[in-house]
């Protein structure tokens, strides 16, 4: 499947910003089974790319300086991508960072009561460790549907899991939570989704990976009930969002900001 992807992130501002830099995962990985089509393209407005890097977890990232007194930031992004199915199945560890550490806990992801509840809830009768993560991610979505405006970027695993309802980041951080608690690595992964009854979307999507032994990592995406084939596309992964977010930074000055998203994910 080839996937066409335009997106774009509009930073307003109601005064001149004095000094601001934001950093950037939005170039997608390449990967069997993922490979980039025609290039990819992020184009600035309103800042400059002061540098392109490759982090620890792989990921592409591009630094921006927002332009002093600039009132908007613009980053578009856009190219297409062939994917082939691979049923949810990423494969053998790869990269500089070892697999203990996504064993690590994170301050969005330490276990805690509510996750500990969640995973006794469980129970033991699986015939695979594969088995169980799908029953975990099941378990979480009863447990916390899908609800916009409940949670917002700070709010931990704990948290998401006592409240009322949480977003695809927070289905991934509880999921991640329980798996490393259980004894496996696992991370996040934020990325595209094409979905199947709309082109135009407001957010990129967020899921979570898990590693096994026998197969490699394995992604589930807990918000949709599913392991993820070729409608996704892996942009960046880390221990939790903050590591893998689209788009994160730091503003000096008393100016707010307002955030425009316009994306399409088509076929």
């Amino acid at each position: 499947m080839r996937l066409r992807v335009d997106h774009t992130t509009r930073y307003q501002y109601d005064a001149p910003v004095a000094y601001a830099l934001q950093q950037v995962k939005l170039t997608p990985k390449e990967r069997p089974g993922q490979q980039l089509i025609h290039g990819w393209t992020v184009e600035i407005t309103g800042g400059t790319n002061q540098l392109h890097y490759t982090d620890h977890h792989g990921n592409g990232v591009d630094l921006i300086a927002v332009d002093p007194g600039a009132r908007e930031l613009v980053i578009h992004c856009s190219g297409e991508v062939e994917l082939i199915s691979w049923d949810g199945v990423i494969g053998v560890h790869r990269g500089a960072m070892p697999l203990w550490t996504f064993l690590r806990p994170t301050p969005l992801t330490r276990a805690g009561r509510h996750v500990r509840t969640l995973i006794g809830e469980l129970g033991r009768d699986f015939g695979s460790d594969i088995e169980r993560a799908h029953a975990l991610s099941a378990l979480i979505l009863r447990k916390l549907p899908y609800n916009i405006g409940v949670t917002g970027a700070e709010t931990t695993a704990e948290q998401a899991l006592g409240g009322t309802g949480g977003v695809c980041q927070d289905h991934a951080h509880i999921f991640i939570s329980a798996m490393r608690h259980l004894g496996h690595p696992a991370r996040y992964v934020s990325g595209y989704l094409k979905m199947n009854d709309r082109t135009q979307q407001d957010a990129t999507h967020g899921w979570a990976e898990a590693h096994f032994d026998a197969i490699g990592w394995v992604g589930f995406d807990v918000s949709n009930g599913y392991s993820p084939d070729q409608r996704y596309i892996r942009v960046a992964t880390g221990l939790d969002y903050h590591d893998a977010a689209p788009v994160r930074g730091m503003r000096y000055g008393a100016a707010q900001e307002n955030l425009v998203v316009e994306l399409q994910v088509q076929q």
